[in-house]
């Protein structure tokens, strides 16, 4: 059963929440427009509250990592968002500070679609300085929550968050990560879920590659590049709107002209070398001689 939820101020001493945020909907368990994905879970929520629209799982995947994050982090948590968002990918994350906010930046610079799970109402976005950040998320991408009304009630809230990032992906990538840090419950939940877990390496000496580090001696891939990631997904991406979706759709195991892939993806062959280049430096394509290219072993599903 699907309506509108209920008004965020009711019955609460809170300001007005953010235009952008207003006008959810609860979708019960067994509404059609129930994120399916959540449904793997054992204690699926039996009601779900959405701003803007949840994609499918199999195009999904969460960037997740530290709040006390480094600059190292930060930077390679916006550029796996930019550059999978490019290629058509759905960035699922949690709004928090650190790696979560750093993903979801990433993936709307590249004009891509993210979505934030939070941990309490959508009336009060948690922190609150990331307020706008949750209605550039909404005008966009989703927001998404079990709870309807509310601050974050305790400390476990977050962590129970956590399984339904896990849930509504195909893959997991932790950036940085403590020893004790939240994200390794959400690589502990896609661990439950079957989805496939990455870590990003970091300095070996560094408290905040500890979890990392734990993660890749459990068996979790190696993430160095979206190339990594899109390997991993369970369909292959279709050609979307953004040039680099389309050639990477274009690009085959053999080297091809530029001009070749250029007309295959529809684009002006100036705009298929620019797209190419950067699909280059995301890891899913490689120049070969005789300005031709070919699609990276690990390019694709």
């Amino acid at each position: 059963m699907r309506h509108a939820a209920a008004d965020p101020g009711a019955g609460m001493a809170t300001s007005d929440p953010e235009p952008g945020l207003r006008g959810a909907t609860a979708l019960s368990i067994d509404d059609p427009d129930y994120p399916p994905a959540l449904r793997d879970l054992a204690d699926a929520p039996r009601t779900v509250y959405v701003r803007g629209r949840i994609p499918p799982r199999e195009r999904s995947v969460a960037i997740v990592g530290a709040r006390a994050s480094t600059l190292y982090g930060d930077g390679v948590a916006g550029m796996l968002a930019r550059d999978l968002a490019a290629l058509g990918v759905t960035i699922v994350s949690g709004l928090a500070r650190g790696i979560d906010a750093a993903a979801h930046r990433g993936a709307l610079e590249a004009g891509g679609w993210t979505v934030a799970v939070l941990p309490g109402g959508l009336d009060s976005v948690a922190p609150r300085h990331h307020t706008d950040l949750a209605a550039r998320v909404a005008a966009t991408g989703g927001l998404i929550t079990e709870w309807e009304t509310g601050p974050p009630r305790a400390r476990g809230v977050f962590v129970r968050r956590n399984r339904l990032i896990a849930a509504l992906t195909s893959a997991v990538v932790v950036v940085e990560a403590g020893e004790e840090s939240g994200a390794l419950s959400t690589a502990g939940a896609a661990r439950r879920l079957e989805r496939v877990v990455f870590a990003v390496p970091g300095d070996i000496d560094r408290p905040s590659s500890r979890g990392c580090l734990a993660l890749l001696r459990e068996g979790a891939r190696v993430c160095a590049s979206a190339a990594d990631v899109m390997s991993a997904l369970p369909v292959r991406i279709e050609a979307a709107a953004s040039p680099e979706a389309r050639l990477l759709d274009a690009l085959a195991a053999r080297p091809e002209g530029a001009e070749t892939l250029a007309m295959r993806a529809g684009l002006p062959v100036d705009q298929a070398l620019a797209a190419l280049l950067r699909l280059e430096w995301a890891g899913t394509a490689a120049p070969c001689p005789g300005q031709r290219w070919k699609r990276t072993g690990s390019g694709g599903a």
